[in-house]
């Protein structure tokens, strides 16, 4: 069981999932979200667990996100695979979201993308001083998915939007401040605090250890990310930050103008439209028509080629340039699926 990449023990009243796949940073394939969906649906009716805890293995960080590498050689051949790992994870981080018993996910070291999708829709989100947390996707010509919209969306102001065009990855302390987490947990005592969820319950655990947590950066650049960010155009919000005249602004600027220009346009636009979403399944359900449609775009197995197959770090966008990508692109790619839709519910009265 040690080689499984996803351990599953019971400690007590503590049912325990560990991403298990330290030497890529727990990157998620589609064996793994089986793996997780399995064991919340047998522990679901198992009255001898009352709390549910993910967390991964190694010192890097809990996932680095979907096994992108993996989708990259399925997308050469067809996608087929791809389409059905993301299914499964969608309905995966809605029923996360839903779960009937706490769930907490130790949100330390590196959380990317798919890391987010299985930890920030918890009822516990524990973050520490070695927090890294990011949707890196417009990098490598793909959007934020695994209810990434929502989240980044429903942040304060334009931080989801600052943070989801540029990839940018953030502190525990901003990941509180956006709504990504919830408890602040100094890394020392993680391992005291999982001894005691085996005991003891969540509430008193987290009010044992939870701390109150240092400032957080990105609250000192709110002045200039919502008055930069506060626009439909992709375009424009460069220009903006460009004209602030703060060195992070600039910065954020030239980030934004080296990712790929169809995934910049096509996040913003997916944030805007998600920002008007009540729940997030019907986000969920946004996400899938992008990611199909995606799959299919020059730019992702582009962008994974550069970044991650032969990291030559210089991937070159088709089109080139903002103003170039098609308006009807655009509008397509959240254009409904027919037989094709994820089809996840907004929960009823009784499901919240």
């Amino acid at each position: 069981m040690e080689h499984a990449e996803v351990l599953v023990e019971r400690h007590g009243q503590l049912g325990q999932l560990i991403l298990n796949r330290p030497q890529a940073m727990n990157a998620l394939n589609h064996a793994m979200v089986k793996a997780v969906a399995q064991a919340l649906d047998d522990w679901e009716t198992d009255d001898g667990v009352t709390t549910v805890l993910i967390s991964g293995a190694g010192e890097r960080g809990l996932c680095a996100g979907g096994d992108i590498v993996s989708i990259y050689h399925d997308a050469r051949t067809g996608g087929s695979g791809s389409e059905q790992f993301w299914r499964d994870e969608y309905h995966l981080n809605a029923r996360i979201r839903r779960y009937p018993k706490p769930i907490v996910t130790l949100m330390d070291g590196v959380v990317l993308g798919g890391g987010v999708g299985i930890s920030a829709h918890a009822s516990h989100r524990i973050v520490t001083e070695r927090s890294r947390i990011g949707m890196p996707e417009t990098g490598i010509g793909f959007v934020p998915d695994v209810g990434g919209t929502y989240l980044l969306a429903h942040a304060p102001g334009e931080l989801g939007t600052h943070a989801g065009l540029t990839g940018a990855m953030v502190s525990g302390a901003d990941a509180i401040l956006m709504g990504l987490a919830n408890h602040y947990v100094d890394s020392a005592l993680l391992p005291t605090l999982v001894a005691e969820l085996a005991e003891r319950s969540v509430s008193s655990v987290v009010g044992r250890y939870g701390q109150v947590p240092p400032e957080s950066a990105l609250a000192q650049e709110r002045w200039w990310i919502d008055s930069a960010y506060a626009s439909d155009d992709a375009g424009t919000i460069l220009e903006r930050l460009a004209r602030v005249g703060d060195p992070a602004a600039t910065a954020a600027a030239q980030t934004i103008a080296a990712k790929s220009p169809t995934a910049v346009t096509v996040t913003l636009a997916a944030l805007r439209r998600a920002r008007a979403l009540s729940w997030l399944e019907e986000a969920l359900n946004q996400e899938l028509r992008v990611a199909l449609r995606a799959l299919r775009w020059p730019d992702f197995a582009e962008g994974i080629r550069a970044q991650l197959v032969d990291k030559d770090r210089n991937p070159r966008w088709a089109p080139a340039s903002l103003a170039e990508v098609p308006e009807e692109l655009v509008s397509g790619v959240f254009a409904p699926l027919g037989d094709q839709e994820l089809g996840l519910r907004a929960p009823v009265a009784g499901d919240m």
